[in-house]
């Protein structure tokens, strides 16, 4: 389904089979040079319409340039079918291509979640279903990497870079300061809310995204284009309730800590999460795995506020202060 935005602009709804997301928004710049900003997974599903879409607007796979606001495969994993030149972040391109590359990546991350108190048998189901691991991009040629600040022109399009770290260490969002738009990325959602997880390279990401907020929120903002779902509302009024909506996670996450939980994955079971299941046993491995990641990121966040404090042994503890 293509959508028309504005005057060369439109909206590609790429499918995101089996995915609770259901589909990503492609965003395309149709002009002299064309731009795609993010493509959705590396699956026959998504390219087929990917390339479709593609094709109606007169463009055709490997003589346009793409470029991904962050490293999850459901954002660059088509890169490689279809770019003639690749543009990201340096920090997440690194972070792909190490995940990619190094076979101790995904075993080095299912320890940690192992001594964050996930069960080692799901663990290591999910260093074979992650979607990074199905379904990241073939790309091997070079990748640009963009710096905050940098200008992108295309057609009539001026894209500021602006580096907005906390879902991923290098997300970055793009904005075009006389027509007042901002490609969002997953940095800012409307019907659903951004992962905010754990990452090693991060001391703190709640705090780093909280931060990145700030910074879009002092922007005039027309349109803000997400990358998934709805695209109808005032950025500024979705910052505030994103503020609000961690700040319950964090009341939360503190909350289970002085009743006595003390392993992420203890404390994650007592935090509200918007899913559709009833208990915590019932959810899906890649749910039970997103939702600890961000329950580590909300409970370091509380170390370094030194609301609560952290034991490194065998387990990873959090305990009250």
């Amino acid at each position: 389904m293509i959508e028309k935005i504005e005057e060369g602009l439109y909206r590609i709804q790429v499918p995101l089979p089996r995915n609770p997301l259901k589909s990503l928004n492609s965003y395309v710049l149709v002009g002299k040079r064309s731009l795609v900003i993010d493509t959705g997974f590396n699956m026959e599903e998504c390219y087929s319409q990917l390339r479709r879409g593609l094709e109606e607007l007169g463009i055709e796979p490997k003589k346009v340039d793409v470029l991904a606001t962050h490293l999850h495969a459901d954002h660059l994993g088509l890169a490689g079918k279809i770019a003639k030149n690749f543009f990201m972040s340096k920090i997440d391109a690194e972070i792909a291509v190490k995940s990619v590359l190094e076979p101790d990546y995904w075993k080095e991350l299912a320890e940690l979640y192992i001594k964050n108190g996930f069960p080692e048998k799901e663990a290591k189901k999910v260093t074979k279903i992650h979607p990074a691991v199905k379904y990241t991009s073939e790309f091997s040629g070079e990748i640009v990497f963009l710096s905050n600040g940098e200008i992108l022109e295309y057609g009539d399009f001026s894209l500021s870079v602006i580096s907005t770290p906390g879902h991923t260490p290098g997300h970055i969002c793009l904005y075009d300061s006389d027509r007042k738009i901002l490609f969002s990325g997953d940095h800012i959602l409307f019907d659903i809310t951004p992962n905010i997880t754990f990452w090693e390279t991060m001391d703190d990401s709640l705090g780093d995204y909280l931060r990145s907020l700030e910074k879009i929120y002092e922007l005039e903002v027309r349109k803000t284009l997400p990358g998934h779902r709805n695209f109808y509302g005032s950025h500024r009024r979705r910052i505030d309730e994103l503020r609000e909506h961690h700040k319950r996670r964090l009341e939360e996450a503190l909350s289970a800590v002085k009743k006595g939980s003390t392993s992420a994955w203890e404390i994650a079971q007592q935090i509200t999460w918007d899913l559709l299941y009833e208990n915590w046993e019932d959810l899906p491995t890649m749910q039970k795995w997103f939702a600890v990641g961000e329950t580590i990121a909300h409970l370091e966040h509380l170390v370094l506020k030194g609301e609560i404090r952290k034991e490194v042994g065998d387990l990873i503890r959090y305990l009250p202060k």
